[in-house]
């Protein structure tokens, strides 16, 4: 593993408290609570970008016909 970089990030105050109680409830640190957050989040636009790029040459459908069809089909 990398070395560790130690940095500010401004939580707003409920988040924060939220985050304490979790890292105290489950026995680990507050940054290893935030370090693992952080990397799901990367871990998933990983993925999201992978599919993106094996999908980019399928046809795509503009918005506004989708939403005219989930209504025609009662589905909004």
């Amino acid at each position: 593993m990398a070395a560790n970089r130690r940095t500010t990030i401004c939580f707003p105050t409920s988040l924060y408290r939220a985050l304490k109680v979790r890292a105290a409830v489950s026995g680990r640190t507050f940054s290893e609570i935030v370090t693992e957050a952080v990397q799901l989040l990367l871990s998933e636009e990983a993925t999201d970008q992978d599919a993106i790029q094996r999908r980019h040459k399928e046809p795509s459908r503009p918005y506004a016909n989708v939403l005219r069809e989930l209504k025609r089909d009662g589905l909004l």
